[in-house]
């Protein structure tokens, strides 16, 4: 791998915007509108919503495209591929189109009017370096604070971490096709982690921005106090849980350092946390938790991709 050739500079028509959808809500065409101005194309792929939607994101497409006089794409799937698979082909797509970055995005994520400008600024910051993917970090629009914004000991604005999640990444689409697509068997849930895990084993390097560019939020959280202690849960549905618990699981198997015993029992550990979190702050408790240990279970017995039963 030696021979990898180190990455020109980036500029905006260089990345497609990669969006996928599923369900989207009315707000979804301006969130659109703010990323296609900044990017030099952009693709939608959506999952299996309705017609009403659908029609929607046509309308949506259509005037984004002349907002920001570049190329704007709807793919549509017949139904819910997940999450992966549907980044896979808008990825795909992208490279196809001859791009050389995309930026991945949550249909939810409102992106900041700057963020790709600051985002090509440090790729060009790293241009020696072997990165496979920059993410952003976002303010939580349910009310997390984020952390301040500071720099590294060396003054830059970004750095080095283990994975970021898929919104607001700027994905090298040379190092996905070197590391390999996202996995389609996992379905949703450390989709992210897995790729960027895969991405290191493989040489490269992940890096996060130290400020945050885009507001955005995971699962529907709310802030709970217990003797003092203050503790966040994020409220995902049961069939969430179902792939957080499996996913993770398969992680610690596949990536983690702990040998053939430890991982069995660090992820028996994660199940009863979550277990605990669920029946004390969540609702809909017996089918979170009878979903947390089908995933703990289907993830022991490689039962991958839709969740079954």
């Amino acid at each position: 791998m030696s021979d990898y050739p180190s990455d020109q500079p980036a500029v905006a028509r260089s990345v497609c915007a990669v969006l996928v959808t599923y369900h989207p809500d009315a707000d979804f065409p301006a969130r659109l509108a703010r990323v296609a101005s900044q990017v030099g194309a952009t693709v939608v792929v959506d999952n299996g919503s309705s017609e009403l939607e659908l029609g929607m994101l046509r309308h949506a497409v259509g005037t984004a495209a002349v907002g920001a006089a570049a190329a704007t794409t709807l793919i549509g799937n017949s139904e819910n591929l997940g999450i992966a698979r549907a980044l896979n082909i808008g990825v795909r797509h992208a490279q196809a189109q001859g791009h050389s970055w995309a930026l991945l995005l949550d249909q939810d994520t409102l992106v900041d009017t700057d963020m790709v400008e600051r985002l090509l600024s440090i790729q060009a910051t790293c241009l020696t370096a072997r990165v496979a993917a920059i993410g952003s970090r976002f303010r939580d629009t349910r009310g997390r604070t984020a952390e301040p914004i500071r720099l590294t000991a060396e003054g830059e604005h970004w750095e080095e971490v283990e994975s970021v999640i898929t919104s607001g990444c700027l994905l090298s689409l040379r190092a996905y096709g070197l590391v390999g697509p996202f996995r389609d068997d996992f379905f949703i849930d450390y989709v992210d982690t897995e790729f960027c895990f895969r991405a290191r084993a493989a040489g490269f390097r992940i890096i996060e921005t130290l400020a945050p560019l885009m507001s955005h939020t995971v699962g529907a959280p709310t802030l709970h106090t217990v003797f003092g202690s203050k503790t966040w849960t994020s409220n995902h549905s049961a069939e969430r849980r179902y792939y957080i618990a499996r996913n993770n699981t398969v992680l610690l198997r596949e990536y983690g350092t702990f040998g053939r015993g430890p991982w069995l029992w660090k992820s028996i550990t994660r199940s009863f946390k979550l277990t605990k979190r669920i029946a004390f702050f969540e609702t809909d408790k017996a089918g979170k938790i009878a979903a947390v240990w089908q995933g703990w279970r289907d993830a022991l017995r490689g039962r991958m991709g839709p969740r079954r039963g």
